[in-house]
C-alpha cells in the first residue's frame, strides 16, 4: 500500500488551493494574481504530495516503536532522500510562491477584499510550516529509518548505494 498523506495536510493542500481557485474566477487585479499564484503553486503541491508529505504518514507509527512494512520503509527512505536532494528547488519554489502571494495581497488590499488577504496569509504560514517543521521531519524521518531498521535490510537494490560508493552531499539546510 502507497504511504499515506496525513488527512490533516492533504486538507490544508486542498483548502487552500480552493480558495486560490475561488480568487482566481474574480474579475481584475485579484483574479489576475491569483491566477498567476495558481501557476507555481499548483505544480509545487503537487510535488509535494508525492514526495515530501508522504512520509509524514509514517510519523505516528514510528514514533509508537512500530516497524512499518518494508515497502513503507523503502518508499519513505527514497521519498526522503528525494527531498533532501531537491531542497533547494523546493525552497526556490516557496520563493516564487511568496512573490506571487505578495501580489495577490496588494490586490486584496486595494479592493479591500480581506478574506483573500487572510487566504495569502495562510499560505504563507503554511510554507513556513513546511520550511520548519514539515521537510526538516521528513529528513530526519529518512535518517531515523536508516539508523533503526537499516537499509540493507528492506532497500530495493536500486535503492542502495555498492560498498565503497560515497553517500550523496549533505544538503546544508536540511
Amino acid at each position: 500500500m502507497p504511504l499515506a498523506i496525513p488527512q490533516v495536510l492533504k486538507l490544508d493542500h486542498e483548502e487552500l488551493h480552493d480558495g486560490v481557485a475561488r480568487a482566481s474566477r474574480e474579475v481584475g487585479a485579484i483574479g489576475a494574481a491569483a491566477k498567476r499564484l495558481l501557476r507555481v503553486m499548483t505544480p509545487h503541491m503537487e510535488k509535494e504530495e508525492v514526495f515530501a508529505h508522504p512520509p509524514l504518514g509514517l510519523l505516528e507509527e514510528v514514533s509508537r516503536g512500530l516497524r512499518p512494512s518494508d515497502t513503507e520503509l523503502s518508499e519513505a527512505l527514497a521519498m526522503s532522500e528525494r527531498l533532501r536532494n531537491g531542497i533547494l528547488d523546493m525552497l526556490a519554489e516557496h520563493r516564487m510562491i511568496t512573490a506571487a502571494v505578495e501580489e495577490l495581497v496588494a490586490a486584496a488590499k486595494a479592493q479591500n477584499r480581506v478574506e483573500y488577504a487572510e487566504l495569502a496569509l495562510r499560505l504563507v504560514h503554511h510554507a513556513d510550516l513546511e520550511e520548519r517543521v514539515l521537510y526538516p521531519a521528513v529528513a530526519i524521518l529518512g535518517s531515523y529509518i536508516e539508523l533503526r531498521f537499516g537499509r540493507a535490510s528492506f532497500a530495493q537494490p536500486s535503492q542502495s548505494r555498492t560498498p565503497g560508493q560515497a553517500a550523496p552531499p549533505a544538503n546544508p539546510r536540511i
